[in-house]
């Protein structure tokens, strides 16, 4: 039976070949559609991205390490049917080691334009699925009101004593997808 975990909850995980579900149901009666994307930022001892490539998202589906596989954008959110809207596919075993973290954001794309936030969006989730018996191990639903908020850091996972674990994180920012770049980049942003 899954764990519903709640904000700041860290649980050992136990498997090493997940899928990282996110999902979302945008309102209805805002004028456009929400086009939310699912990001993996693959962080070291520092706290800073390992490298460019360590950035998983729409544009960058694959870790250099083999680790992470997005499995693409829904521009949309009506392409999931009830189910996760995208999801990362992680092999822990492939992980650079020196990684020592994965973050899990979610940022609402064109939100300025669209006038968007997480406050017009329902039944927000993270899970965590077990690739080998298809099982939901865990999921944090996001219960608070975001309503400024554009990005949110849903969940982590991250190595402590050898051994991997999650977080159900819950952070919200009024931020796109560059702000989560440039949080964690080692080096100067060239533009």
């Amino acid at each position: 039976m899954a764990i519903n975990l709640q904000k700041g909850q860290k649980i050992d995980l136990g498997l090493t070949k997940m899928t990282i579900g996110l999902g979302w149901d945008p309102n209805e009666g805002t004028g456009h559609d929400f086009d939310l994307d699912a990001s993996a930022i693959m962080i070291d001892s520092d706290r800073k991205l390992v490298s460019e490539e360590c950035f998983v998202f729409y544009n960058n589906l694959n870790s250099p390490d083999g680790a992470l596989t997005h499995t693409g954008d829904d521009p949309n959110g009506k392409n999931s049917d009830g189910d996760d809207d995208e999801a990362i596919i992680v092999d822990l075993e492939k992980v650079d080691s020196k990684v020592k973290e994965i973050l899990f954001v979610v940022t609402i794309e064109d939100f300025e334009r669209r006038k968007q936030n997480f406050g017009q969006v329902r039944n927000s989730y993270i899970r965590i699925v077990d690739n080998h018996t298809n099982q939901e191990i865990a999921k944090y639903e996001l219960d608070e009101d975001f309503s400024i908020e554009t990005g949110v850091e849903f969940g982590r996972l991250y190595k402590r004593n050898g051994s991997w674990k999650f977080e159900a994180s819950g952070i919200g920012y009024r931020a796109d997808l560059s702000f989560f770049l440039e949080k964690y980049y080692k080096g100067p942003i060239i533009k």
